[in-house]
């Protein structure tokens, strides 16, 4: 299994702070994801005035405020973009940011990111994949409110000017936060097989199992929003994690990685350690005199496992003892005639 490319999703919850989008790449880094993301975009361009708001932004923010008006008040500058970026390059960690529109697109195509991240809201948006797909640069799809078909169409239209191996996909669940009887983690081996294509998840759960698990589903792009405090005001706050847990994220990613190995059934260096101890051998459960039969009922299998294994025990029955055995002894080749 190739390494697992883990994004740590800013998003929005900087609450429109270059400082606090400083202080998030700062925690990014110190869990060692590969990627920290934002989302870019002009207000004006992506809402129009009479957008209400998801019923979770209402819950999040000020109910009376518009959504045109709460995205004004947490988006980030082109020019605080741009500064963004130079900070990632300089700590040494990867940008990335979603654009909702064109122009967002031509700014971050310019500032050059590894890869563009298409939201899940754009998924019917065919004008926008036309225009990212005209671009060349890889791209990362969630799919998030489509079905497979929304997923074939918007694949399709990506096609026109990328290759399979620039498409990735990322099974995801649009809710803040995604109940856990809607995440649906078997979509995951299901979207490869459909589409043969490198396939991800972009966790909208509370919580750190969601996204462990669909790493040992075959997951390899994990997308999960952050947070430097759940209690801070704002649209996604509440279902996102905080540093620690973005520490302990990668930590367990890391460690299933190394865990899920290879396909083949064998014994392993460490366990040929323990096979004497917790395998057994063939005793003698009573007294014995030479010249006995051995028959099943002489036998008990007792640890240790470094003599005669009870996978064996049918060719000693009917075997003659050539010595006298007391009870509790490990029977051996040279025991029988």
């Amino acid at each position: 299994m190739s390494k697992v490319i883990i994004i740590a999703e800013a998003g929005v919850n900087h609450n429109g702070d270059l400082a606090l989008a400083k202080k998030l790449v700062d925690k990014a880094k110190e869990a060692n994801v590969d990627f920290v993301k934002f989302q870019t975009g002009i207000p004006e361009l992506l809402v129009s005035t009479l957008a209400p708001k998801a019923e979770y932004q209402k819950r999040e923010t000020d109910s009376s405020q518009t959504q045109l008006d709460m995205i004004k008040s947490i988006s980030l500058s082109f020019p605080e973009f741009r500064t963004l970026k130079s900070y990632c390059d300089e700590s040494r960690i990867n940008f990335l940011s979603t654009p909702f529109e064109e122009q967002s697109i031509d700014f971050l195509n310019d500032l050059g990111m590894d890869y563009f991240k298409v939201p899940s809201g754009e998924i019917t948006n065919l004008p926008y994949l036309e225009y990212i797909s005209s671009l060349g640069r890889d791209v990362i799809l969630s799919t998030g409110m489509s079905n497979l078909s929304e997923i074939e169409t918007a694949l399709n239209v990506l096609k026109r000017g990328l290759s399979d191996d620039q498409i990735s996909i990322l099974h995801c669940t649009t809710e803040y936060p995604a109940p856990f009887n809607e995440v649906n983690l078997n979509v995951i081996p299901m979207l490869k097989a459909a589409f043969g294509l490198k396939v991800g998840y972009s966790d909208h759960t509370k919580g750190l199992e969601a996204s462990i698990a669909a790493v040992a589903l075959g997951a390899e792009i994990i997308e999960k929003h952050y947070t430097l405090d759940r209690s801070m005001i704002g649209p996604d706050h509440k279902a996102s994690i905080e540093p620690s847990e973005l520490k302990q994220l990668v930590s367990s990613i890391r460690n299933i990685e190394v865990a899920l190995g290879h396909s083949v059934k064998k014994v392993t260096p460490s366990e040929r350690l323990n096979i004497a101890v917790a395998r057994k051998s063939i005793h003698i459960k009573h007294d014995l005199m030479k010249g006995e039969k051995l028959s099943k009922n002489d036998f008990i299998m007792k640890r240790p496992g470094n003599g005669i294994s009870p996978i064996d025990y049918h060719k000693y029955c009917g075997r003659v003892l050539a010595t006298d055995l007391p009870k509790d002894h490990m029977l051996k080749e040279e025991d029988l005639l």
